[in-house]
Formats: structure tokens, sequence, C-alpha cells
């Protein structure tokens, strides 16, 4: 267990139970561990286990969205629970996005550098300039949909900062922080990195973190004694334990949920977490 004496070694101050952790659940394959088939598929599957994770205790899904479906997928789940639909993927080029803008999701997620990964099976190489990311902001703000910055390094918050001193931004600035994904943007998913990063989040800043790899049990509980918040799911980490696929995201969430709360600190619901994320 993370205590507050090692967030005082590091100069950060334990966080305030008062603001619960928000769980992401992120619920399609691993870009890595390919032969693990644990994740929905159909349209069908992909609504019923956003919200079975709703109610294991995920306030948001992050979903990426058959082609041609986006809006069937976000009306379909609005119908059955009221879990916070953030759609991906934040490696495509906003002008191939304009299906996910009209499906009104919550929120959205969008790169904040140069798009560069390495998988199993396939390589991202997409270039993100700061014009595109100001565009984008320009649509959140006229669609209200609230973005979710992805945040790989230090260059991620220098772009962010610049879209805030244009003031093309809303406080709370919503982020996912990313370690440990193979690729250009790669970085260490270990305890100086993260907080390394976190200490240079501009004021106003509310961040998660996702980490590919088994490391993923080092850096949640980081996260949570911290006062910042997760992402999970078979995306990102499809076991269980090291070695043990999970049976589903379901299980997943069920995990992340009795560690936060062994930590002393409560899970979130969607209402609760649409207050902190500014929803």
């Amino acid at each position: 267990m993370v205590g507050t004496d090692l967030l005082r070694l590091v100069d950060l101050k334990p966080f305030s139970t008062s603001e619960k952790l928000i769980i992401t659940v992120t619920l399609a394959h691993s870009w890595i561990y390919t032969d693990i088939r644990n994740y929905p598929v159909t349209l069908k599957e992909i609504v019923e286990t956003a919200c079975k994770c709703c109610e294991a205790g995920a306030s948001i899904a992050h979903v990426h969205t058959p082609q041609g479906k986006a809006k069937e997928i976000v009306d379909s789940i609005r119908e059955k629970c009221d879990i916070i639909i953030q759609l991906g993927m934040s490696s495509e080029p906003i002008e191939k996005r304009k299906e996910l803008f009209d499906g009104r999701p919550d929120m959205m997620s969008v790169i904040l550098n140069h798009h560069d990964e390495c998988f199993a099976e396939v390589e991202v190489n997409q270039i993100h300039s700061r014009q595109e990311l100001e565009e984008y902001c320009k649509i959140f703000r006229k669609t209200g949909i609230k973005p979710e910055f992805e945040n790989w390094h230090h260059g991620s918050v220098w772009n962010l900062n610049h879209l805030i001193k244009k003031k093309l931004l809303d406080k709370p600035y919503y982020q996912t922080l990313f370690f440990g994904w193979p690729g250009g943007t790669w970085s260490p998913p270990a305890p100086n990195e993260f907080f390394h990063r976190i200490r240079y989040l501009p004021e106003g800043s509310v961040y998660a973190v996702s980490i590919m790899g088994s490391e993923q049990n080092v850096i949640v509980p980081l996260a949570i004694a911290a006062g910042g918040h997760v992402r999970v799911g078979t995306e990102d980490y499809p076991f269980i334990r090291e070695g043990v696929p999970a049976k589903s995201n379901v299980e997943i969430v069920q995990k992340t949920v009795k560690l936060s709360k062994e930590m002393g600190r409560e899970v979130a619901t969607s209402s609760e977490a649409r207050k902190i994320i500014g929803i």
C-alpha cells in the first residue's frame, strides 16, 4: 500500500478523501497481447459490457466504435446506463472523426502530440499539429463535448499550455497520462516518471493514468494515493494478475474498486465524476 509518507518525500500532498476515484474502463482489444480474447466485439457486447462495468464501479467507458456505428453505440449505452461515454481513437486526424462528433459522446480522446506507436500487428505514425489541436478545441466548445487529452510526455504538457494561453480551453483540463506504450512516444512506466510528469501539469488539471504492462500494478496505486484517477481495461492490460487473463473488463474494474477502497479512497459514480471532470 502507498502511504502519505512516500508522497511527502516527493513533495506531493496526499489525496483528499472528499474527491473520489474516477475509474475509466477501456473496452477495446489489447494491442500487444493479441491472442487474448476477453473484450467485447459486437455492438450488443460493447453496450452490455459498458453498463456492467458501470454497475461494478467504472464511471467512464473509453470506446472504439466500429465504422458507422458511433451514434448507435452512444445512444444504446445511454438508454441502459449513465456511464460517461468517451470515444477514441485519438490517432485519427480530425477530418476522419466527423462521425464521432455527430455521435455526441460526453468526451472524445485527443492526443496532444505526435502519435508514434509500435504494436504487435500494426504501427501508428500520425502527426497532430498545434493548428489541428486548436481546431479541435473550437469544435469541442461548439458541440459541448469534453476533451480527454492524451498526455504522453512533457511535450504534451507544452502543447496543452499553448492551448490554455490561447484561451481555447476551460477548466478543468482532463488528461490521461500514458506510460509504457511502445513506440516513439514511449515513456518509462516507473514511479520517478509518474511523479516527474504530474509535477508539471498546469493548475486546474484532472488526470488519470494508463499503463500498458504489468507495471500498472505499481503506477495505479501511486495515482490513487496522489489524488489522480485511473484507466484500466483490456486495451491497456488484459490481465487480472500477471500471466492470468481477466475473464472480462468487469473483473478488472472490480479489482480496481477493491484496491481503492482498501487504500481508503471511495470510488466516484458517473454523476460524481461528471462534476469532477466538468461535464
